[in-house]
């Protein structure tokens, strides 16, 4: 039996990192009310004004990403990682957590570093299909590392891995919404055709314009276009729809009832991040993948590749999106059949219960040590 819980869980700087390790969090408090939580992060980064909204306490540490160009940020990086590890030996001391949870980002590794040369019980939880570098290094020092993908036995030890998928949000786990009701929220008409484009927090510049210079074939098509811009490209589509003056066209920075969004589309264009792809995969709806190429390893890509081998979505490259993102959105529209074998091909893919899953193997960690 245990004893009241202690839990360190170390990730951020998107929220791809973030809200699994909130999203696992929320999961294991379900179970363990009493459970005690520690969040660590990096100083300035996005965790550090999400994970306190969503109720749970956080330390920042002085970290960041080493870039492959020259720059200041690199000549201090080695002073960074150095101060973070001492902190994250302190922090571990301090809080004497029963088990430490890494989701990636630049505070993870410090954290997870410092709790397995103390002996702690670690886990990974991995969203993507080709790992971080640092992922990579941990992963013969963890006791398990929790994936969202087959075949990653390529970078971790065989006999630690257990595929669980990536959580997601709760809004958009347990959603109960149906088709009319979403429409009416954004003022569409169910009766006609929806295309979503989803662009990230910050915006995806080629998408968005991609999509910009195609706003009068959209309507021409009698399509109507639900639109999340991201913060740095609304200002420039803001204008463009009141050029347009269109019912038929909803912009918006950031769409906040992203399940309403999800069951009004007919399509989807996206980026192919990790947790977009879970989200994806869940609801199942036809999908237009357009990775970013400004990402490590390309990883994106690499996601938008395990779905693709299994004609599971669509892929246009980013350089091609110009010329072919919304051809080929009509297309498919156009196309009932692809829909729906799409559709069949992308929700066979989900893992439903990841959190629970992945909170699950956190208490059998936990309960070995203890």
């Amino acid at each position: 039996m245990l004893s009241q819980l202690r839990v360190i869980l170390s990730g951020g700087g998107t929220g791809g990192h973030i809200f699994p390790a909130i999203a696992i969090a929320n999961e294991i408090k379900l179970n363990f009310p009493d459970t005690e939580f520690l969040f660590v992060g990096a100083e300035g980064r996005l965790e550090m004004e999400k994970v306190p909204a969503a109720g749970y306490k956080i330390i920042g540490l002085w970290i960041s990403g080493f870039q492959r160009k020259i720059t200041l940020g690199n000549f201090l990086f080695p002073f960074k990682l150095i101060s973070s590890l001492l902190k994250a030996k302190k922090i571990i001391n301090e809080f004497k957590p029963d088990v430490v949870i890494g989701t990636g980002g630049y505070a993870s590794g410090p954290t997870l570093r410092a709790a397995t040369s103390k002996g702690i019980p670690t886990l990974i939880q991995e969203q993507n299909s080709y790992p971080g570098i640092t992922n990579k290094i941990l992963s013969s020092k963890v006791n398990k590392i929790c994936v969202a993908y087959e075949g990653m036995e390529k970078f971790f030890p065989k006999d630690k891995i257990l595929l669980t998928g990536n959580p997601i949000r709760q809004d958009i786990s347990s959603n109960r919404i149906d088709k009319e009701e979403a429409c009416a929220f954004f003022g569409l008409n169910s009766n006609k055709k929806i295309i979503l484009v989803i662009g990230g927090s910050l915006g995806a510049r080629t998408i968005n314009n991609a999509v910009g210079e195609k706003l009068e074939t959209i309507l021409k098509n009698d399509v109507q276009l639900l639109w999340q811009t991201g913060k740095n490209y609304f200002e420039k589509a803001d204008q463009e729809c009141k050029t347009i003056n269109s019912e038929n066209i909803k912009a918006f920075a950031f769409i906040t009832r992203m399940d309403m969004a999800y069951v009004a589309a007919d399509i989807i264009i996206s980026r192919a991040g990790a947790s977009s792809v879970s989200e994806l995969c869940l609801i199942g709806k036809p999908t237009i993948l357009v990775p970013s190429p400004n990402v490590a390893e390309d990883h994106q890509t690499k996601n938008a590749k395990a779905l693709i081998m299994k004609n599971a979505a669509l892929l246009i490259k980013d350089i091609e999106a110009d010329e072919k993102l919304i051809s080929t959105a009509l297309t498919l529209l156009d196309n009932t059949n692809q829909q729906i074998l799409l559709s069949k091909n992308i929700k066979a893919m989900a893992l439903p219960n990841s959190a629970k899953n992945i909170a699950t193997e956190v208490l059998k960690i936990a309960k070995r040590k203890n």
